[in-house]
């Protein structure tokens, strides 16, 4: 039963790899991945579902030239037989405009996603002569990421506003190690030990943002995403198998976005907007969709 057991930590592995990246994608909306690249003062305060999450985020704007974009959520989401009970997240960023270039211009960010005292539960099941078995294990982890971004942006009217940008990411994530729960029949039974997964991203995307009429404002943004260097931090104890470390591969994925802006009053703007990810497994088709209320000042 060796390779239902190394099947089942490879399985195992590919869930905490999602874990990172539905991370950095609920992570990422904090830091305004839906709204243009320039703009006035603004605060947003959200709500979504796909994966529950709530919080507020917004940026301000330091010089002319330099906005600090930063927000607070909790969420609560799972994927492919994992699941995140409790997970809060902040996230902060500097943005370097150029603005005195002119209406066609440089962007650069730096940045960083935290997200400590993450509680989780993950899934593990394999066959035996005498049948299946599947298991469902609790620990506490934490994600943190820190990224740089460099992108030229135009302002095309008063009305649209396009860009282009390609962004490098290093995740981490740290998982406490647990056993496999007491169970009547669990003839190999694995011990997780402490472990920290990594992984290195490269997106290359753009963005566009448009403005109907005087009260309805749309955004539609997309990517591609290529790991390297990813680094599973599973090492598994299995009675019988002995230790099992599993290797995830390099990863390939589309990530993409969108809100509508609505205008209701002075300085308040309603927004629908959904972040998924397209791609094979482990990162998988995920959609992520909620509504906020933005005040600009």
């Amino acid at each position: 039963m060796s390779g239902s057991n190394a099947g089942s930590i490879n399985d195992l592995a590919g869930q905490r790899f999602n874990q990172m990246i539905t991370n950095r994608v609920l992570g990422n909306v904090l830091l305004g991945v839906n709204e243009q690249v320039n703009c006035n003062d603004c605060v947003s305060a959200f709500g979504s579902a796909g994966s529950f999450s709530a919080g507020i985020h917004g940026r301000k704007n330091l010089t002319p030239n330099l906005s600090l974009l930063a927000g607070i959520a909790y969420a609560q989401y799972n994927e492919g037989g994992y699941s995140v009970t409790s997970s809060p997240i902040g996230a902060f960023a500097l943005r370097y405009d150029f603005v005195d270039w002119g209406s066609s211009r440089p962007f650069f960010d730096i940045g960083t996603i935290l997200s400590p005292f993450q509680k989780v539960r993950y899934s593990r099941s394999y066959t035996t002569s005498l049948g299946a078995v599947s298991l469902e294990s609790s620990t506490t982890s934490e994600n943190y990421a820190v990224y740089g971004r460099a992108g030229w942006m135009s302002r095309l009217s008063p009305r649209d506003e396009v860009a282009a940008s390609i962004e490098v990411w290093q995740l981490w994530q740290r998982v406490k190690g647990y056993m496999d729960p007491t169970t009547a029949f669990n003839p190999f039974d694995a011990s997780i030990a402490d472990g920290t997964d990594r992984t290195n991203l490269v997106k290359v995307g753009g963005q566009w943002t448009h403005l109907f009429g005087s009260s309805v404002e749309a955004n539609i943004n997309g990517g591609w995403v290529q790991s390297f260097g990813t680094r599973s931090g599973i090492v598994a104890s299995v009675t019988g198998d002995g230790t099992i470390v599993p290797v995830i591969g390099n990863q390939g994925w589309f990530e993409y976005g969108g809100r509508l802006g609505f205008r209701i009053s002075k300085g308040w703007v309603a927004d629908l907007f959904l972040n998924g990810t397209a791609g094979a497994q482990p990162v998988g088709n995920t959609l992520h969709g909620g509504v906020g209320l933005r005040i600009s000042y």
